[in-house]
């Protein structure tokens, strides 16, 4: 069952959700960081500053900064086209993700806050015979809670840290229907922990240098799982372990006459910790059939990727910021161990929003991202899965995603 869970975990992105960065992360987490597409390291400037640079906390003005909302997050189906007998789509979903930050008044060198946010996810369905073998549904659902510091060590220096407590929960359908005798129903969840560090420098008053570090969080689902044979159930104890992997972020931005700013990012994420996907039970499968396409370690060996973004922020004036970005995000899935779980391809990502500053203590912003997959052609005899490996094309898929949200100041 843990099982399950990992595999969910391990395609959402998000947002997709997956849709915001390649496999299953979720990078943006607020107004302005989906607005600029996950370039919002550097020039962090709310409540938010909590989740993404908490060294940044320090240079806000010294009031408390509190910012709520949700994001909607559309998936559109993806196709598998091959031979005809082996096409199929999974379906549309629509998830539904919280936000909440907050950043404490300063005291003294010290400034504190937190973050509620889901930072990795997952949800694909197939209905299709041949792909229900393998995922009739993975999906996966987390929590992360995320205290954390900011210190000033001089008037253009300052580090930051935090803890993250991170509650996963996810399941695993598999049915081979009339093409196999055998089914799975997993369902598990866990705690974990991690941690994250930060630092901002400002040579000047318009130039902003950033490094962030996400660690790595060993995802160990646990729970039951249920295996079936023409009909007949056995239940197990089980788990699985799977990588919410480890993350480095540097930035730069810079503004010009504190009305425009462009910010740089280059985010490295730490994929090849995903070796395997390997099922564990309390006890040994004795029937060959759910040995063989249950219990065997399913190879993963997914690679480091390099994700580009830009982002620009505009204001028009006191009220009024505007916000725009571009992304080039890599796929961490070789072809040789890509399965229907997580049909995952290179993508492009652009997105654009606002604020508006209603009053002194309240603004509320809203932001739309497209992320948008590359086609993906498998060929022949590449793949190691059963029916992948007579090659044929993942279309489609990506995800739009919606934020609305609002920031209160005093």
């Amino acid at each position: 069952m843990k099982s399950i869970t990992k595999r969910a975990i391990s395609a959402l992105s998000a947002t997709s959700v997956v849709a915001v960065a390649a496999a299953y992360k979720i990078p943006e987490q607020s107004i302005n960081s989906m607005s600029l597409g996950g370039a919002y390291v550097a020039h962090t400037n709310g409540a938010d500053s909590a989740y993404y640079n908490p060294a940044a906390m320090i240079f806000l003005p010294d009031k408390r900064f509190v910012e709520g909302g949700l994001t909607l997050a559309h998936l559109p189906s993806i196709t598998y086209r091959s031979n005809p007998q082996f096409n199929g789509e999974t379906k549309v979903e629509n998830i539904p993700i919280p936000f909440l930050h907050y950043v404490s008044k300063s005291m003294g060198d010290f400034r504190w806050g937190f973050s509620i946010t889901s930072p990795a996810g997952l949800k694909k369905r197939w209905d299709t015979p041949f792909q229900k073998l393998f995922a009739q549904e993975f999906s996966l659902e987390n929590i992360e809670l995320s205290p954390s510091f900011g210190y000033k060590i001089s008037d253009n220096l300052a580090i930051g840290g935090g803890i993250r407590l991170l509650y996963s929960r996810g399941k695993v359908y598999s049915d081979g229907g009339a093409i196999a005798p055998i089914k799975r129903q997993m369902k598990g969840d866990t705690t974990e922990f991690g941690y994250n560090l930060a630092l901002l420098f400002k040579p000047t008053d318009e130039i902003n240098l950033a490094a962030t570090y996400r660690s790595n969080i060993n995802i160990k689902e646990k729970g039951k799982a249920n295996l079936f044979f023409f009909g007949a159930a056995k239940q197990y104890g089980a788990d699985v372990t799977v990588p919410l992997p480890a993350a480095l972020n540097l930035a730069i931005s810079k503004s010009w006459n504190n009305r425009f700013t462009l910010e740089f990012n280059y985010e490295r994420t730490y994929w090849s910790k995903y070796k395997n996907l390997d099922f564990n039970y309390d006890e040994a499968v004795q029937n060959p059939f759910l040995l063989s396409a249950f219990d065997a370690p399913l190879p993963r060996d997914w690679k480091d990727t390099d994700t580009f973004r830009i982002g620009a922020t505009y204001k028009l004036n006191e009220s009024f910021t505007a916000m725009a970005a571009f992304a080039i995000d890599e796929t961490p899935v070789p072809s040789r161990t890509i399965g229907f779980e997580l049909p995952d391809s290179d993508a492009k990502i652009v997105s654009a929003g606002f604020r508006y500053k209603q009053s002194e203590n309240l603004s509320f912003g809203a932001a739309v991202l497209y992320d948008i997959k590359k086609s993906r052609t498998i060929a022949p005899n590449v793949a190691e899965n059963s029916i992948i490996k007579n090659g044929g094309t993942f279309d489609d898929g990506g995800a739009l995603l919606f934020t609305v949200g609002v920031t209160y100041e005093y």
